[in-house]
């Protein structure tokens, strides 16, 4: 019955009392016997890593998927301890310059030899790339890479629209002839589509290619000429030392794809400008990258996982590492800095060797890809596993492995489960991922009654970005908007705070802050200008660098200008808003990139006191 609370009967307390009995003894019992479970015999296994030219030194010799690793002597020789005596493993060598050997072996085996072969170190620029798809038929990151904005780079809208000088439709502005040095005045009768830089300079092809479409063309990867485009028509056609520029263009095929799977695993190194760690400004993309691709039926793909049996591919850390991100994430037009999301990270607290973190980190995290199984069994298993410090018996310890495991190979295609930290999502979440964008800002907001006036304070933060907030395209803005209203819903007069400038568009001239990058066209004295390809100044840089903090106040005459009624409260409103580009040209193009609302805060004040 209900007294007070819930009470049981005799009877059906007993039977619970004996329930949760039997499930303790046979939890303590499972227990007691996975803890005395016979453990099996290890021992050692020796060998020697060797290529054609004999033993190779500091060679990694690795268990593969697991942690048990060693380096081979100066002889070549290595030994590896812990292994089962029962079953046989696959331990794997590899070195700098080689690509994976590797061999089955069990604890006690001697004389263990592992067969190194080096990888070419040629880039053959007329190489026919593999399509993405292929890796799709083993790999489940090829459908995140179609996610991704870089399977998108050639065929991005936004990127057409710009390069071209047309809108979504395709209609394309007048030539401006500022190729010639006296660009026309826009005559406000003309349409108008926006700025291009074939608009610009329809007789070149510019470098954009270089790291939007570096598949477009068969050109070596440091052919200066070529992938800057500087070059007129008609003096390339007129020379056989001039190669054509690279167009956006005509990317077809493979090309389309943008920056493939292909493109991206067979980048072995990143130069960088003598002296600074920095590429050289005058090789964007492609130019400031060393590939290695080989000739006609032989392959090479590199990657972040070093211990892999499979013919033909090679670990590079490299492609761990925020260098990697470098050649086409840093931009600079004449002496100008345009973007340089790379060197933002360098000069923030994120680039530190001990604390920090690299651009993988955020953009390509680890991430479990779970299967069915991995269930509440599969958790507990794991939980047995670690509190016992033993190998659980077979099934179950490969229920526990599975749990802190995942794979980056189809299982039915031979994929291996691994630690989860090599298991890399390939989305890679950037400007257009709401949540994401969301989860590296905080706003902060306050608000009191000083005398007659409403006083709002605002602090936004760049919590998780490791550049500045926002980074890369000078197009991208974000937005602060500050509102107070009356009780009825009428706007209280800003007293003291900044405004919103003119580029805001339908939010110029409102209480709020904004934090983009404004360049001035040299030439014209556009500003801010969009055409970053022409002769550019900086005019104010107001993003928020990594873990800092923009804050400002703005005052409200809080009376309407006579003495508040006791009780009336005034409504406060701030966002936080992330634009990819700035209203205008988005009308011009005719882009539909809607605002993303990054936070918000309302609420309400009392203006003058509650009678007591």
């Amino acid at each position: 019955m209900f007294q007070g609370g819930f009470k049981l009967s005799g009877t059906l307390a007993r039977r619970l009392l004996l329930l949760i009995l039997l499930v303790v003894a046979l939890v303590l019992g499972s227990v007691a016997v996975i803890f005395a479970w016979p453990q099996p015999a290890t021992a050692s296994v020796s060998g020697t890593v060797r290529d054609a030219d004999g033993p190779v030194a500091g060679a990694l010799v690795r268990v593969q998927t697991t942690g048990n690793h060693t380096y081979t002597a100066a002889d070549g020789g290595f030994t590896v301890e812990g292994l089962s005596t029962a079953e046989s493993v696959t331990l794997v060598a590899w070195a700098e310059g080689y690509i994976f050997g590797w061999t089955e072996a069990r604890g006690g085996d001697i004389d263990v030899d592992i067969a190194l072969h080096p990888h070419n170190t040629v880039d053959n620029a007329v190489y026919d790339w593999e399509p993405s798809s292929n890796c799709g038929e083993c790999h489940p990151s090829y459908a995140e890479w179609q996610r991704d904005a870089h399977s998108q780079a050639a065929v991005n809208i936004r990127f057409l629209t710009m390069y071209n000088g047309t809108d979504v439709d395709g209609n394309r502005s007048r030539n401006s002839n500022y190729d010639t040095g006296l660009p026309r005045t826009r005559n406000p009768e003309d349409p108008y589509y926006g700025p291009g830089f074939k608009v610009d300079f329809p007789k070149r092809d510019g470098n954009c290619a270089a790291c939007h479409t570096p598949m477009a063309s068969k050109l070596d990867a440091d052919d200066s000429c070529g992938w800057n485009g500087c070059h007129m028509q008609e003096t390339s056609d007129a020379s056989d030392e001039l190669p054509d520029g690279v167009s956006p263009n005509e990317a077809v095929g493979v090309a389309a794809e943008g920056i493939s799977c292909d493109f991206c695993h067979k980048i072995g190194a990143v130069d960088f400008y003598t002296g600074t760690l920095l590429p050289d400004p005058e090789m964007p993309g492609i130019l400031s990258l060393t590939l290695y691709r080989p000739k006609s039926g032989e392959d090479l793909l590199m990657g972040t996982v070093d211990d892999v049996s499979r013919p033909l591919d090679s670990f590079n850390q490299l492609h761990g590492e925020s260098a990697f991100c470098a050649a086409c994430h840093y931009g600079v037009n004449d002496t100008t800095e345009i973007y340089n999301s790379y060197g933002e990270w360098l000069e923030s607290p994120y680039s530190d060797e001990e604390t920090g973190e690299t651009c993988q980190s955020c953009h390509m995290p680890a991430a479990p890809r779970l299967t069915s199984r991995m269930e509440s069994l599969v958790q507990t298993a794991a939980w047995l596993e670690n509190a016992s410090g033993r190998t659980l018996p077979a099934g179950l310890g490969d229920l526990a492995d599975r749990a802190q495991r995942s794979y980056f190979v189809y299982p039915e295609k031979g994929g291996l489960y691994r630690e989860l930290d090599q298991i890399h999502i390939h989305d890679m979440p950037g400007a257009g991922d709401e949540l994401f964008l969301r989860s590296a800002i905080a706003l902060e907001v306050s608000a009191e009654i000083d005398g007659g006036e409403l006083v709002v304070n605002a602090e936004v933060t760049n919590t998780g970005a490791g550049h500045h907030y926002p980074t890369g395209s000078p197009l991208r803005q974000v937005l602060l908007v500050v509102r107070a209203t009356d009780g009825d819903g009428n706007a209280l007069p800003l007293l003291a705070g900044d405004l919103l400038p003119v580029w805001a568009g339908d939010f110029a001239g409102e209480a709020g802050q904004a934090f983009a990058k404004i360049l001035r066209d040299t030439l014209t004295g556009e500003e801010p200008t969009y055409a970053h390809w022409r002769l550019v100044e900086l005019v104010e840089d107001t993003r928020i660098p990594a873990l800092a903090t923009r804050s400002s106040a703005y005052r409200f005459e809080a009376t309407g200008g006579g003495d508040a009624q006791r009780g009336t409260k005034a409504t406060v409103e701030v966002q936080l808003l992330f634009r990819r580009t700035f209203q205008q040209l988005q009308e011009w193009k005719g882009w539909d990139d809607p605002d993303i609302l990054l936070a918000t805060e309302t609420f309400e004040v009392e203006i003058a006191p509650t009678a007591p």
